[in-house]
């Protein structure tokens, strides 16, 4: 057998010890899967008096995490920190640098500086994996690289965030607003004490940038991603929505076509009997569409130190084989120059919901904003709320261009009798 791949882990929070934890207690099974032992050699973190219920017992202790990169008794780093800059971003850079293979659960790091880091590990033969940067316990990262190599990939998108899954699921099943549940979420470890990350769709995009890279071959452009998020929706869109024939879930959507690559993140109304649609509370799920495999589905954990952990592991066994392929799928050098394309670009189906005073000739008014705009009313539905209250007024629409939806919105905005801002939520047949 050969020698041990020596790790040192840089960041001891519920992913870092969730990692010692898998590879102490399977020690002997990763041994016989990859042929030599992986052993923790190093360690960083902020606190070294804090008690974590782990052993760390003839084990190097960094204060500085970048001292890990200089540590000749490290083979590879899991930097397990997090955050697009600082000390994260300084580790994995020097670590890549001295041609040390690095293992990161960071998916901020990676949709920022990923293609840049992919370029330093391969001018010095060092790999980067980042399996744990989207989905958790999902392999989608190898799913995409490896499984559906032979693939041209068309559409890749998915439920990529476990608190904005579980606070919509929870919204839809028990009638509560988001506040509420959004609450209730932090009470119980799902949402940060600052929740905008996930509630705003951030960590949906960064996750979108890198599936995008991998499964297109582009640079990643987390810039260019529409990005919106959950905040504004209420139980009585997803009540209009269950009427409706749909369930709302947080999408990250990314698509190439002759014209150019598109992703976007936002909320959207899918098909209840979709199997994306019956994924609920924590779970992530993602699709991928090539051009021989078809439909392929990945389903599971996508957060919490078990599932991350794991995914981990999985890239320090591969290294520990000498599975060793270029980060980015093709080389950052091969990449293709894809057009980016802006939000106006998307053509899609639309659920608008209006507030609008109790009065005749409503209807033909909103209908005529409509007309102007070349947008065609699908189905409408209406609920009274009481004698002289406004009137709840829900509309789908057949696909229409994004320039023109959003025109004929600002028109409607204008009328009269509207008594609050339009709700806009897109629809997803996939």
């Amino acid at each position: 057998m050969s020698r041990p791949l020596r790790v040192g882990v840089a960041g001891l929070g519920t992913v870092g010890g969730g990692v010692i934890q898998v590879l102490n207690r399977h020690a002997a099974l990763i041994a016989q899967r990859c042929g030599r032992e992986i052993t923790v050699t190093a360690v960083s973190a902020r606190n070294r008096e804090r008690d974590r219920g782990l052993s760390l017992e003839d084990i190097s202790w960094h204060d500085n995490p970048v001292a890990l990169a200089a540590d000749p008794n490290v083979d590879v780093i899991a930097e397990l920190i997090g955050g697009a800059d600082g000390p994260a971003a300084d580790l994995v850079e020097a670590a890549l640098t001295a041609g040390k293979p690095v293992v990161t659960a960071n998916k901020a790091l990676i949709a920022k500086h990923g293609t840049r880091l992919a370029g330093i590990a391969a001018s010095q033969g060092a790999a980067l994996r980042f399996e744990a940067a989207v989905a958790g316990g999902i392999p989608i990262i190898k799913a995409l690289s490896e499984g559906l190599a032979g693939n041209g990939l068309s559409r890749i998108y998915g439920i990529l965030n476990g608190t904005c899954n579980y606070i919509l699921t929870e919204m839809e099943y028990t009638g509560r607003a988001f506040e509420d549940v959004l609450a209730e979420a932090q009470q119980l470890g799902y949402a940060e004490a600052d929740p905008s990350f996930d509630v705003d769709g951030i960590d949906t995009a960064h996750k979108l940038a890198i599936l995008t890279s991998v499964a297109f071959g582009a640079p990643l452009d987390f810039e260019s991603i529409f990005v919106e998020g959950i905040r504004h929706i209420t139980p009585m869109d997803i009540e209009f929505a269950s009427e409706l024939g749909y369930r709302i879930k947080l999408v990250g959507i990314a698509a190439l076509s002759e014209k150019g690559l598109l992703q976007r993140v936002h909320p959207s109304l899918v098909p209840a009997d979709k199997a994306i649609a019956q994924v609920d509370s924590v779970f992530n799920a993602v699709v991928a569409e090539g051009d021989f495999v078809g439909q392929s589905i990945y389903q599971g954990r996508g957060a919490g130190a078990g599932p991350t952990a794991s995914a981990v592991v999985a890239d320090l066994i591969d290294i520990a084989r000498g599975n060793v392929h270029p980060v980015l799928m093709p080389p950052v050098d091969g990449m293709r120059g894809t057009q980016n394309l802006a939000m106006d670009a998307h053509e899609g189906r639309y659920y608008v919901r209006l507030s609008v005073a109790d009065q005749p000739g409503v209807v033909a008014e909103i209908a005529a904003a409509l007309r102007d705009e070349a947008v065609s009313m699908e189905e409408l539905l209406q609920r009274p709320n009481g004698s002289g209250q406004p009137v709840s007024f829900v509309m789908t629409t057949h696909e229409v261009g994004e320039t023109s939806m959003l025109r004929a919105l600002a028109r409607i905005e204008k009328l009269p009798f509207i008594a609050e801002k339009p709700e806009v939520i897109r629809i997803e047949t996939f």
